[in-house]
């Protein structure tokens, strides 16, 4: 044989080796380990990419209440149009008010184009509503929504007539069917008549918002919320918390009360990128913190808010004096306590009773609080301090979570972790967006961690890959692989949380992102489904799972092969998740000691062979997991499952035990 047929039959051998080896695994079902907590997968929501206003907040118009800096941005005027600024709502204080324009001809009005136009589904009905008043007593108004781009005889497609009758500020409302789907509407208002009309706080919602909430959110993104199962959710973000400077911080007290008298604030995310700038991303705050708490409780998910900590973004404000002053916290304190209360005190409190005049008088049961954003550094450490002294004084069961900075290691987040310890934390806020290699390499990261100290919150997390900074299947499956490892430490682990969570496709800024969408459609990523998978398969307590006595994390010998295993209590199963990270088959067999056995294992397998990949608009189930079953094996004392895993594939199975 010559020398190139050799190393061609050497190569043939060791593949045909490579897939015969099996892979054994022993997972100890006797023995339940920690506790796997009900927040351990959870959502992280931040008003970035149109996450909010344009996004999960289904408010169809923009700059509704005409204070943008740019007092009509996002509205065409017509005809005899004045801006005012004594309006009723002394937050809001602007409105317009539209006159005859002077022949017959002519017409009088505004168009407002929503974001990135205003999406209406064929047979769904939405509900306009207007603050208003006639300065003679009757006016009328005629509500269209319009295509402008039609090549239809007639613009508007959808319209109702409004009567206002009172020359003081009152309420208005209509509804509107839509006959068609359309995401690039627009609505216009046209004056009805001679009499001049007064207009504040123009609104269109879809009546069917998600739990049908009149300051709803819009059902479809929410519904996704709900379905991926989530522990927790962390709100309202991010940076936002921290705002570019303190005048632009997040500032719970601003969004509660009356929508209508809720002040503007500018998104810090509006300026952030010069090469993807939105010079009309602002929060109308109408998605506020009753509005987050309230989505909690709906989506079955513990409320934890951020609240600021006295600090702008470090990264923009790196000087001492952009910061408040260590004397001068007092307010941003009794603004952490004010919203406990505001969260679980009883009806007879000044902030509880606030919550229950908002229409939910029992408590919303706030176990957590977060103190500071990704903040790091002596500026932050001696801040927090305070902050921690008189939430433990007034509220000694809340927990805590504090921060180790914006690096997943080195000398910065040394020192957060030790700071946090002397503070005597909760948990530690770890962020960590990282390349495949740092995902496939760190398989073993919490092994490690301090089991007596602060537990792990994994607030912000995302494999970003390198050149491809995009949602794609490949990164999404070491995101996979690398969540075994929270599993395998759920005593130190009690919280994670993929970021960012919504992006609209004509709005972003940052990716990749979790779930995508336009105005009337959305979709999952293969991110979404691979969190979905986990939390809603995470059982109660972890089980040992070992192949050749060490964890199953892409170590050397292994052939990038991650596992985990736990136990469901509730229903007698033990859940094992197995990640094949290697470009070849795995056989795998599963060895759960001390458990006899259901003959037929569910499997929920996600696959795909096309690795810069992922679902989208126009195909948003082209990757998908899939159900299906196996035959398991008996043996003596123990059940085996027998699997060939194909490449670059993540899969779960479920094994129940035997009812006899």
């Amino acid at each position: 044989m010559n020398s190139r047929l050799f190393a061609c039959a050497l190569a043939f051998s060791a593949a045909v080796s490579s897939y015969a080896q099996t892979h054994v695994m022993t997972v100890d079902t006797k023995k339940p380990g920690a506790i796997v907590q009900n927040t351990m997968y959870g959502l992280f929501f931040e008003d970035i990419n149109y996450a909010a206003d344009g996004g999960l907040y289904a408010e169809k118009v923009k700059n509704r209440s005409f204070e943008f800096p740019q007092s009509f941005m996002g509205w065409q005027t017509f005809g005899k149009v004045e801006l005012k600024n004594d309006g009723p709502f002394e937050r809001c204080p602007h409105y317009v008010m539209l006159s005859d324009p002077g022949h017959r001809d002519r017409r009088t009005g505004l168009v407002n184009e929503g974001y990135f136009g205003i999406g209406v589904i064929q047979g769904e009905e939405y509900r306009f509503s207007v603050w208003a008043k006639a300065p003679k007593g009757t006016a009328g108004l005629n509500i269209q929504l319009i295509d402008p781009s039609t090549m239809k005889e007639r613009q508007e497609f959808a319209s109702a007539k409004l009567k206002i009758t009172s020359a003081e500020w009152k309420k208005y409302e209509v509804v509107i069917k839509s006959p068609v789907t359309n995401a690039k509407a627009r609505l216009r208002i046209y004056l009805d008549g001679k009499n001049s009309v007064c207009l504040e706080h123009v609104s269109l919602f879809p009546v069917n918002t998600f739990k049908n909430r009149e300051n709803g959110m819009r059902r479809d993104l929410a519904q996704a919320l709900a379905d991926e199962n989530p522990g927790v959710l962390r709100f309202p973000g991010g940076c936002i918390v921290e705002g570019v400077d303190l005048e632009t911080r997040y500032q719970w007290k601003n969004t509660i009360g009356p929508v209508e008298n809720r002040p503007l604030n500018q998104n810090r995310w509006e300026y952030t990128f010069a090469h993807r700038y939105f010079p009309d991303y602002y929060q109308s705050y109408g998605l506020g913190f009753f509005e987050y708490f309230q989505l909690s409780e709906d989506i079955g998910a513990e409320p934890l808010p951020v609240l600021n900590v006295g600090m702008a973004c470090q990264f923009q404000n790196p000087d001492e004096t952009a910061h408040v002053a260590m004397d001068a916290l007092d307010p941003y304190i009794q603004d952490c306590l004010d919203l406990i209360e505001f969260a679980n005190g009883d009806t007879t409190t000044v902030w509880g009773r606030k919550r229950a005049e908002m229409g939910h008088p029992a408590p919303f049961n706030l176990k957590m609080i977060a103190v500071g954003n990704e903040q790091w550094g002596e500026m932050y450490f001696k801040r927090l301090e305070p902050f921690v002294k008189a939430i433990r004084a007034k509220y000694p069961k809340i927990k805590i979570v504090g921060t180790s900075g914006p690096d997943s290691e080195g000398k910065m987040f040394e020192a957060g972790w030790k700071a946090m310890k002397e503070q005597k934390a909760d948990l530690v806020d770890e962020h960590f967006y990282r390349p495949e290699a740092w995902f496939l390499s760190h398989g073993l990261r919490y092994e490690s961690y301090d089991r007596k100290g602060p537990k792990v919150f994994a607030g912000e997390y995302a494999c970003h890959g390198r050149g491809k900074k995009w949602n794609h299947y490949e990164t999404s499956l070491y995101e996979a692989a690398f969540m075994t490892d929270f599993e395998r430490n759920a005593d130190v682990v009690h919280i994670t949380a993929y970021a960012p969570l919504f992006a609209h496709v004509e709005g972003w800024q940052w990716r990749p992102d979790l779930i995508w969408y336009d105005n009337v459609r959305m979709f999952k990523t293969v991110s979404y489904y691979v969190q979905q998978m986990y939390a809603s398969n995470k059982g109660t307590n972890v089980l040992k799972l070992t192949m050749g006595g060490k964890p199953v994390a892409g170590q050397e010998g292994q052939d990038g092969l991650f596992a985990s295993a736990v136990a469901d209590k509730a229903n007698g199963s033990v859940i094992v998740k197995v990640v094949n990270t290697s470009k070849t088959p795995q056989d795998v067999s599963l060895n759960l000691a001390g458990m006899n056995a259901r003959p037929d294992v569910e499997t929920i397998t996600l696959s795909s062979t096309e690795m810069d990949a992922d679902n989208t608009l126009d195909n948003p189930e082209r990757i998908v997991p899939q159900s299906g079953t196996l035959r398991c094996e008996q043996g003596k004392k123990t059940t085996i499952v027998n699997d060939r895993l194909q490449p670059m594939t993540f899969r779960i199975y479920k094994v129940f035990k035997s009812g006899k």
